[in-house]
């Protein structure tokens, strides 16, 4: 993904980060798999129930975002508005 989705997603590093969001601190996992074919994402608020979680496949006929049990608007949103802590 060359959007801006995809360019912030690839911002955030492989393995476990932390980051804020909306005020919140978020423990972050991304993982990527098949040689950097698909890569699983998971983040879950530190103080709360609050959770976000998406595979995305690069495929041959382009890119497929596969958000877990939840909007896909949430998704981007998250991902888009997430502050990387360090």
């Amino acid at each position: 993904m060359t959007d801006a989705f995809g360019l912030a997603l690839a911002q955030i590093p492989e393995g476990y980060s932390e980051g804020l969001y909306l005020g919140q601190r978020y423990r972050m996992e991304k993982t990527t798999y098949s040689q950097g074919r698909s890569m699983k994402f998971y983040a879950r608020n530190l103080g709360g129930a609050d959770f976000v979680s998406l595979n995305l496949y690069h495929l041959a006929a382009g890119d497929v975002l596969k958000p877990c049990e939840m909007a896909e608007a949430k998704v981007r949103a998250f991902v888009l508005g997430v502050v990387l802590v360090q």
